[in-house]
């Protein structure tokens, strides 16, 4: 059986956004299976996206009942998607079937081509929760709005570029693989307007946005979607005036920040950052844009203490807040000349001949502050630990010989609650599992639910591969029992009665509590169900 995982085949970078390889192209046969893992502890719905030819497919979920399907043309290219819904259950799959129409193709593709001076009314693409409008004359995103609840913010999106330093009269230090020093603090919009199409079907709708020959993006809802989503494509980034760029994707909005933005650490808590400043000691600002750049992991989000609007990303990338109500993103970056630093060489891959391209995802939520960790958090972990999909020829085979197929599974018997993260679940031996489990909300975060509390779990009857019969709490790293590790003791300021609570080491597996932002690892003896 032949397989394939698509699954993340984006482009990926590293650094401030440096970009990868190019997507491969699969060409699928008449008839394939979609096997669609979900690694969180919770259900999920999920958008699935396939590149496909010109025909109409029929799609089965794994009950074999026929599921809305679309067929959405790329504007400016013969390339075809199909989009379904999938819902995978808990830490499980589902298995789809498609299958081509024979004799069949869908309807010339209903792209609706806006040019930048059109004078129809706003554009708009919204569900039942958020609405995005652009203007017309421009094509860029302007507003965005948060109907459930009734938020409406002016934001306005748009790419630039840092014209890279090649060293002043101040330093000789340019601008490089590891190092970010633009040689002037406004950066150069990419394109004042964008060439745009709308699509609008039953699954989705899109607004695709062309600012020029090496810079485009796809800004996308779908049905019952919170957040807004941008796919950018960005490069081979153009050098042949002899000026190295860093491209950003800023966002402009008119919230009262105060000099003040929000990052997070290693996608766990988040770090308050004030421009200009460093809380231990005085600063002499020489750079002011790189010396106000932070590393985003997974989101940025600037507040005015009412509302809040939050960008995630889809790999670590480098932002900052330079102006109050303002955020951006370093996408893709592409210099002339080497900055000393070790590499010996100008950050100037040329990929295929004329240069790198990379593509990537922004997700946008807008919300009220009291409310928007909530949204962040969990659709942060989702982003991180998005649905694995793998295709395979025909209705695929047994997965296992001898095992009764299967087209859905679960490893849970329930749910785990939306403030707890099944971080870690691995053999470590015959009848031993490595169990970590991650408390990933911050003390009074969730302002307005109980998601920033201690929570309690039965271990018992939660997985339903096996037992756990005994557990044994261990240090972070596993190499330890807890209850014979020896740390140093620290003076520490504790505030508001928040004091961590040592847990006791001979642990009842119906009684495992975790503190807001805490990480417990266990070693679980288990007895293993007979089909397992």
């Amino acid at each position: 059986m032949g397989a394939w995982i698509i699954q993340g085949l984006a482009v990926h970078g590293g650094g401030f956004g440096e970009a990868c390889c190019d997507i491969p192209i699969l060409t699928l046969p008449p008839q394939f299976q979609v096997t669609i893992y979900n690694p969180l502890g919770r259900k999920v719905e999920w958008m699935v996206r396939l590149p496909v030819s010109k025909h109409i497919f029929l799609v089965k979920d794994p009950n074999g009942t026929v599921i809305p399907s679309d067929v959405v043309t790329m504007p400016s290219s013969d390339r075809q998607e199909l989009l379904f819904s999938a819902s995978v259950p808990a830490l499980g799959f589902s298995i789809y079937s498609v299958t081509q129409v024979p004799g069949q193709s869908p309807q010339a593709h209903t792209s609706k081509p806006r040019s930048q001076k059109s004078s129809s009314r706003i554009l708009t693409i919204q569900n039942e929760y958020i609405r995005a409008r652009f203007d017309p004359d421009t094509g860029l995103l302007v507003e965005l709005e948060n109907m459930d609840q009734k938020l409406l913010l002016p934001v306005r999106q748009a790419f630039y570029w840092y014209n890279a330093s090649t060293g002043n009269y101040l330093s000789d230090q340019v601008s490089g693989a590891y190092i970010f020093r633009p040689n002037r603090q406004e950066p150069l919009l990419v394109s004042r307007w964008a060439q745009i199409h709308l699509v609008k079907k039953a699954l989705v709708q899109e607004v695709h946005q062309n600012f020029s020959a090496w810079c485009s993006q796809v800004v996308r809802l779908y049905p019952g979607q919170r957040h807004l989503e941008l796919e950018w494509t960005v490069g081979p980034i153009p050098v042949g005036d002899g000026w190295g760029k860093e491209v950003i994707s800023r966002f402009d909005t008119e919230l009262e920040t105060k000099g003040l933005f929000f990052t997070d650490s290693n996608g766990r808590e988040i770090l308050e950052r004030r421009r200009n400043y460093r809380p231990t000691w005085v600063l002499n600002m020489t750079e002011p844009v790189a010396g106000n750049y932070y590393p985003v992991n997974s989101r940025i989000y600037i507040t005015d203490g009412k509302a809040q609007l939050t960008v995630l990303t889809d790999r670590s990338q480098g932002g900052s807040s330079l102006k109050d109500g303002s955020v951006e993103l370093m996408v893709h970056r592409r210099l002339l000349k080497d900055d000393r630093r070790g590499v010996g060489e100008p950050l100037l891959e040329n990929g295929s001949g004329s240069g790198l391209w990379v593509r990537g995802r922004h997700l946008v939520l807008l919300d009220k502050a009291r409310t928007a960790a909530v949204r962040h958090r969990l659709q942060a972990e989702k982003e991180l630990l998005a649905p694995q999909v793998v295709l395979a020829q025909g209705s695929g085979t047994p997965y296992h010989p001898g095992v009764k197929p299967r087209r859905q599974f679960s490893g849970l018997r329930r749910e785990l609650p939306p403030n707890v993260h099944l971080l870690t679940l691995a053999r470590w031996g015959r009848e031993t599992l490595l169990l970590r489990l991650e408390h990933q909300f911050a003390v009074q975060e969730d302002m307005v639910g109980n998601l920033s509390s201690p929570v309690t779990l039965d271990l018992r009857n939660l997985f339903s591969a096996f037992t756990i019969t005994d557990l044994k709490e261990t240090t972070l790293a596993a190499n330890q029992l807890r209850a014979s590790a020896s740390r140093l003791q620290w003076t520490v300021n504790t505030d508001e009665g928040h004091t961590p609570k040592s847990s006791p080491f001979q642990l009842d597996p119906a009684s495992v509590t975790l503190q807001p932002m805490e990480i417990r690892t266990f070693l679980a003896s288990v007895q293993w169900e007979k089909d397992g």
